[in-house]
């Protein structure tokens, strides 16, 4: 019986630690997949300053320490 509850304790923390609640941003499109130990961004937001008008990407942190980071900023810059 002990074990049990041991397993099953042990199932919760790490659902809590390891699932992720998506966020939609606005800012054009930027979706954010949050757990409490990582966070990933799959970036597309509005750029302005570029030829298509948005940058995307991705973005990886742990433990709030950037992993992994590509974004295409598309800066051809219109004039």
């Amino acid at each position: 019986m002990k074990k049990k509850v041991i397993v099953i304790v042990i199932v919760i923390v790490f659902l809590v630690l390891f699932v992720p609640i998506p966020m939609h941003l606005k800012d054009g499109g930027t979706v954010e997949y949050k757990a409490l130990t990582y966070k990933v961004s799959k970036i597309h937001r509005t750029n302005p300053h570029s030829l298509t008008g948005y940058e995307d990407g991705i973005v990886v942190e742990v433990f709030g320490i950037k992993v992994y980071e590509k974004i295409n900023k598309h800066m051809d810059y219109l004039d």
